[in-house]
């Protein structure tokens, strides 16, 4: 039986009840991340708590616990399932109250849950490099806020997926923001552009580790949004996140990136990021 953690108990999966009224469930009104676990320790633990924390501040959700007791929470948690390599889940809502768009007064109880998942990394997917879609970005304008709210990220990868591509890459109009759930970078002579960070797309952690990955093997990088079209024409592609991690892109519709294989950059960055994932210990 799987351990889960339910508000700040540890109990079987059996033992949560959740109400029909809690607002996460009804309006998607709530917050959540995913942190990568290797050699059962959470990798970038503490720029995710952060995140989570600044993600319910958007939108006025009060966490009951301090970002260290969370933290323990979460490692009890890891430790409780035995889980080596794999991904804890949490999500926190604005709680359970009547049906009502606005707020509720009283403010509801926030209810707090989180999961474990075991999962081994996708090295083919790393080695060979995947197909993507373009998609019209159809989201709403706070993509900057990890909610719950995902219907829009869905459809994209459905499309994707329909189309026999592991990622689809939205667009509004002819820019490029990001992945259904991801982050996107194209390199084009010996550069890296990737969209700022601003509310059309998702600060990804990985993205984080990333430009400091540029700085570290020599790599210039550019906050600056670029087209489709300019997608298409670049050397190198690739997309970022927990758990794909910095896995290439080397066709994009029918359009075949560079010479259709991963390139030196990625490569470079890809053995930089292990060299980083080594330090919690053996890949």
């Amino acid at each position: 039986m799987t351990t889960m953690l339910w508000n700040d108990r540890l109990v079987k999966e059996e033992e949560i009840k959740l109400s029909i009224e809690d607002r996460g469930y009804q309006f998607g009104d709530g917050v959540y991340e995913v942190i990568k676990i290797y050699n059962g320790s959470m990798f970038t633990v503490t720029e995710h708590i952060d995140r989570f924390y600044e993600s319910a501040e958007k939108i006025n959700i009060v966490i009951p616990y301090t970002k260290d007791v969370l933290h323990k929470m979460v490692y009890d948690l890891i430790e409780a399932n035995e889980i080596v390599n794999g991904y804890v889940y949490f999500q926190i809502t604005r709680g359970s109250s009547p049906r009502a768009h606005a707020f509720p007064t009283p403010t509801p109880e926030p209810v707090f849950i989180a999961y474990t998942m075991k999962g081994e990394r996708s090295i083919e997917k790393y080695e060979k490099g995947v197909k993507a879609k373009f998609v019209e970005d159809i989201r709403w304008l706070r993509c900057d806020i990890k909610s719950l709210n995902l219907l829009g990220n869905v459809l994209a990868k459905e499309a994707a997926q329909q189309a026999g591509c592991y990622e689809a890459i939205q667009h509004r109009g002819e820019i490029v923001t990001e992945g259904s759930s991801s982050n996107m970078y194209g390199i084009k002579d010996g550069v890296l552009y990737t969209h700022p960070t601003n509310n059309l797309i998702l600060n990804g952690i990985t993205r984080r580790v990333i430009m400091s990955l540029c700085e570290e093997i020599g790599l210039p990088f550019i906050e600056e949004a670029f087209t489709t079209g300019q997608a298409i024409d670049m050397d190198e592609f690739f997309m970022s996140s927990t758990s794909s991690e910095i896995t290439p892109i080397i066709q994009i519709d029918d359009n075949i990136i560079g010479n259709g294989k991963p390139g030196e950059w990625t490569r470079k960055l890809q053995a930089a990021f292990d060299a980083r994932v080594q330090q919690l210990g053996s890949l």
